[in-house]
């Protein structure tokens, strides 16, 4: 186990930062460097860091994140048809109606622990779902969903003399267009800030409270303390981080459908979380890279791409390869993604971060060896007698 200290959390949040800044270029071989993949990379990685400070540390499954994911788009297209074009206040308005809406549900959902606290978000997650198809189609558009239109007042940009324009025009952060690369690095950012806010959290004395919270709940309560304000904040803060990634969903695509609030967008950022490693700082990061790279390159690899790789085979054995491997991509890389997550499960409960973990022990344990540090109890020879 590595004890986590300042110097170690700065050598962390330096490789962390430099790896997100460079995506594109060490990405670029098995690619997945062209911005919209990157971006999902950044946004979904935020999703999942934030999930991560509820289940993670205190044990609470929510199966109804995604109705804040779908809270924040919808707030962030409204800013933009509104007042402005600009990704500042809708980034902004979308962090506080998804916490404001965390409070709500938060405060009811808390009151059970359990499968029947997951029970309760994946309810309201469902209600939140249908009423945005149904009862609140005045706000959402129903299954058209909301979009921008010529229009729409956008009343700061006409105060500050924002010149019209023929089309819609783009989102923008001071004049920049969050398309592409741009719209990557933006988001790209405001993860680093996020993971950053996650790492101080998990090291301060409200995320010891919230280990004790998951460790052992009962004790906790014995003992007289009111765990409620401490779960409360864990949830509140975790559905911000939804609420920010809903947020830049429309802040790269301005658009907002009721399906970003379904229950199998909740399920992803539980399958993200575990398969990188719960708890833990970087697992729901990789987790939700995985996730998103098996969803948008491995499931483009049809039996056409294969032919192509396997074209130096004899033509019977080529046809076999190709015929079994092509259940395994395409349309059948769920397949593969859920028999990779079988495998994690069983053989590394802790995700892929134990993996990394495990290598990186047996390695220094196999250089302590060679430099003669190996344990002294195993190392000392037994005099007889002693």
């Amino acid at each position: 186990m590595i004890t986590a200290t300042p110097r170690k959390d700065l050598l962390l949040m330096g490789i962390f930062t430099f790896a997100v800044l460079t995506m594109p270029i060490w990405l670029a071989p098995i690619g997945a460097s062209y911005p919209d993949l990157l971006q999902r990379f950044a946004i979904f990685g935020i999703f999942a860091i934030g999930f991560n400070i509820l289940f993670g540390l205190t044990g609470y499954l929510s199966f109804g994140h995604a109705a804040f994911l779908g809270v924040g788009s919808y707030t962030a297209v409204w800013s933009f048809k509104l007042l402005s074009m600009s990704v500042v206040p809708a980034v902004i308005f979308g962090v506080i109606t998804s916490g404001l809406f965390a409070v709500v549900i938060g405060y009811i959902s808390l009151r059970r622990s359990g499968i029947y606290f997951s029970i309760l978000t994946l309810a309201f997650a469902q209600m939140s779902y249908n009423l945005a198809y149904s009862v609140l189609t005045p706000i959402t558009n129903g299954e058209t969903g909301l979009q921008l239109s010529l229009n729409d007042p956008r009343t700061l940009d006409s105060l500050v003399g924002v010149a019209a324009t023929d089309g819609i025009p783009p989102t923008n952060f001071f004049g920049i267009e969050m398309s592409g690369y741009s719209g990557f690095y933006f988001c790209a950012i405001l993860m680093i800030i996020g993971f950053y806010i996650s790492m101080r959290i998990f090291r301060s004395p409200f995320g010891m409270m919230l280990r004790a919270v998951k460790s052992n709940s009962n004790r906790m309560s014995y003992t007289g303390l009111n765990m409620r304000p401490y779960t409360l904040t864990a949830f509140v803060i975790s559905g911000m981080y939804a609420g920010l990634a809903g947020s830049l969903m429309a802040v790269t695509d301005p658009l907002a459908g009721a399906e970003r609030m379904q229950w199998t967008a909740s399920g992803e950022v539980v399958l993200m979380t575990i398969l990188g490693g719960v708890g833990t700082l970087i697992g729901p990061v990789i987790g939700a890279g995985v996730i998103k790279y098996f969803e948008n390159i491995f499931s483009a690899i049809n039996e056409n791409v294969l032919h192509g790789i396997f074209n130096f085979l004899p033509d019977f054995l080529e046809d076999g390869v190709v015929a079994i491997l092509s259940l395994f991509v395409g349309e059948g890389w769920h397949l593969t993604l859920g028999m990779l997550f079988m495998l994690i499960v069983v053989f590394l409960p802790g995700g892929i971060v134990e993996g990394f973990s495990r290598i990186y022990a047996r390695f220094r344990n196999k250089n302590n060896s060679t430099d003669g540090k190996a344990d002294p109890i195993g190392s000392a020879k037994v005099q007889p007698g002693e």
